[in-house]
C-alpha cells in the first residue's frame, strides 16, 4: 500500500444494526474523498448488500461470528472489504438472477448489483476461512487515469 493511502478497519457484530453501520461508515467516508452524490448512494448500497450476505448467508446469522470492513483510500480509488466467517462460496457457482429461470428467485441480487455499483467486485477465499468481497470505485479525478478530468 502507498504511503499516501488510508485505511479504516472495523469489526462488526453479526447483527442486523452492523448494515446500517457500515453503510453510513463508508458513505461518510466516500462523502469526504469527494465522490458524487449519485456514487456516494451506490457505494453504500453496494456496501449493504456485502454485509448482508455476510450476515445471512456467511455467518448464517451466528452471534458468535464478526463481519470485518476494510475501506482503503488511494489517491486512485477507494476499495471497501467486507469479510465474513462463513464456509465460502465460488461466485461462478451463484445462479445469474437476470437468467429467465432465475426472475423470481431471491439468490445472487446482492451480487449482481454489487458489480453493477462498483467499478470492480471479485469474491476471494477469505486469510482464515469465509469470503471476502472486494470492491473497488475510482475516485472522480482518476477515471482519467493522469489525476485531471477529461475534456468532453
Amino acid at each position: 500500500m502507498a504511503a499516501n493511502s488510508q485505511r479504516v478497519e472495523v469489526t462488526l457484530e453479526t447483527l442486523l444494526e452492523s448494515v446500517d453501520l457500515a453503510e453510513s461508515i463508508v458513505m461518510r467516508i466516500a462523502e469526504a474523498a469527494g465522490f458524487s452524490e449519485e456514487d456516494i448512494h451506490k457505494i453504500g448500497m453496494a456496501v449493504r448488500e456485502g454485509v448482508i450476505n455476510a450476515y445471512n448467508y456467511g455467518n448464517q446469522q451466528n452471534r458468535a461470528k464478526k463481519i470485518g470492513l476494510t475501506i482503503e483510500m488511494s489517491p486512485q480509488s477507494m476499495t471497501v472489504r467486507v469479510l465474513d466467517q462463513g464456509k465460502g462460496f465460488e461466485l461462478h457457482e451463484v445462479p445469474d438472477p437476470l437468467a429467465e429461470e432465475n426472475l423470481l428467485r431471491t439468490s445472487g441480487r446482492g451480487l449482481f448489483l454489487m458489480r453493477a455499483f462498483m467499478d470492480d467486485f471479485s469474491v476471494r477465499p477469505g486469510p482464515e476461512g469465509g469470503a471476502e468481497l472486494v470492491m473497488v470505485k475510482r475516485l472522480p479525478d482518476a477515471v482519467s487515469g493522469n489525476g485531471a478530468a477529461q475534456p468532453e
